[in-house]
């Protein structure tokens, strides 16, 4: 195969990588910039692809590859609001919360369905009493008194006994 039949066949699979890409980027220009990208160094390195192997298989590595390496460079990448080096040396703690989230996650996993169900629709997605009745099939005053309990429970046992003071 020459340079010129493969850079045609890569022109075909311009379709496919863009599909691939939207598996990584949810954003439409993040993914042609990725698809961009992948396209660049394919071309650059064309006479590194192995004649006989499959080169949709090829691109679509050099794609991933190209998505993991700006992925580890964003983790690493620190966002600060002025350019002063001092501002960014100082790193906050963040075990307390990993600790505490975790904490949370084994508080709600010990809760019954019924509530475990309220609380991942009302607080977590957002919906209303009404929205959440309909869909639980019970009556508003028992989404209510669920969440209630629910709340109540997870207080307790996040070692928080002042949730009923304070209600």
């Amino acid at each position: 195969m020459t340079e010129n039949a493969e850079r045609a066949d890569i022109v075909k699979l311009i379709p496919a990588l863009r599909a691939f890409a939207r598996t990584f980027c949810q954003e439409p220009a993040d993914a042609d910039d990725l698809v961009q990208e992948t396209l660049l160094k394919a071309l650059a390195n064309i006479d590194q692809f192995e004649p006989g192997t499959r080169l949709k298989s090829w691109l679509f590595t050099i794609m991933r590859n190209s998505y993991c390496t700006k992925a580890k460079k964003r983790s690493r990448e620190v966002l600060r609001g002025d350019d002063t080096l001092f501002d960014s040396a100082a790193v906050p703690g963040e075990q307390e919360w990993n600790v505490r989230i975790g904490e949370v996650g084994r508080a709600f996993q010990s809760l019954p369905d019924k509530y475990k169900e309220i609380i991942a629709l009302i607080v977590v997605l957002g919906e209303s009493y009404e929205s959440a009745a309909g869909i639980c099939g019970c009556a508003v005053g028992t989404v209510k008194s669920r969440l209630n309990r629910a709340r109540a429970r997870l207080s307790c046992e996040m070692g928080e006994d002042d949730y009923r003071q304070a209600s």
